[in-house]
């Protein structure tokens, strides 16, 4: 595999070089195996300790050599799958559903690894590390994203971003049950809040006053 490191960028090639023996893949600088030239203290300094590479002797040329080949093997035959799956996914859809608000706007964003994801469960051969997202997609929509498998072997997929029904139908009764709640929470305040309501009970009942009763009669 090749080694992607950013101190690998810089390797200065000056008349106080040495010719190293590479024993990794590495970027910028060539295959296991290959015999390049950078300056004496990147070979010491930094090849070397991390062992990326050896003095180029003809015994360690000759070490190598099997390993060589078999890795240049590998590659023809890694080559050969990377342009036949660049070559099935090209122009392939993938439909993504995610939350949104009733704008389009997502609740979070849609990843390289959900692309991939949804790439592989439709049969495509496509790892994580070769979608390229130039930005963070936040909006449904559709989008076209580069899928690259090798320096120069990419292909193009259109990624359609969907609203979720059911996770904005979730969303939607889950608020509907905390407003019922907050509800039955205010209900309960006001009626412990308010004055207690007295009853009133009648007293005994007054005689009523009577006509003056006629004299009785000897």
């Amino acid at each position: 595999m090749i080694k992607d490191k950013k101190k690998l960028a810089q390797h200065p090639n000056t008349s106080d070089g040495m010719k190293v023996l590479l024993c990794e893949d590495v970027r910028t600088l060539g295959w296991l195996g290959d015999v390049v030239e950078v300056s004496n203290g990147y070979a010491r300094n930094y090849l070397f300790p991390q062992g990326l590479a050896k003095p180029a002797t003809e015994t360690n040329l000759k070490a190598i050599a099997k390993e060589k080949a078999s890795r240049a093997e590998q590659r023809i035959h890694d080559r050969s799958r990377m342009e036949e799956a660049a070559k099935a996914v090209e122009g392939a859809e993938a439909v993504l559903a995610a939350k949104a608000n009733e704008q389009g706007v997502l609740f979070g964003s849609i990843t390289a690894e959900q692309v991939a994801e949804n790439l592989r469960a439709q049969g495509f051969e496509v790892a994580d590390d070769v979608v390229l997202l130039p930005e963070h997609i936040k909006q449904v929509g559709s989008y076209t994203v580069k899928l690259k498998f090798d320096r120069d072997l990419t292909a193009s997929v259109n990624i359609v971003v969907v609203s979720d029904p059911a996770l904005r139908q979730a969303q939607g009764g889950e608020q509907s049950r905390t407003t019922t709640a907050r509800s039955a929470v205010t209900r309960d305040v006001e009626a412990a809040s308010a004055p207690a309501l007295h009853h009133t009970v009648a007293g005994p009942a007054q005689p009523e006053s009577s006509a003056e009763k006629p004299e009785e009669q000897p």
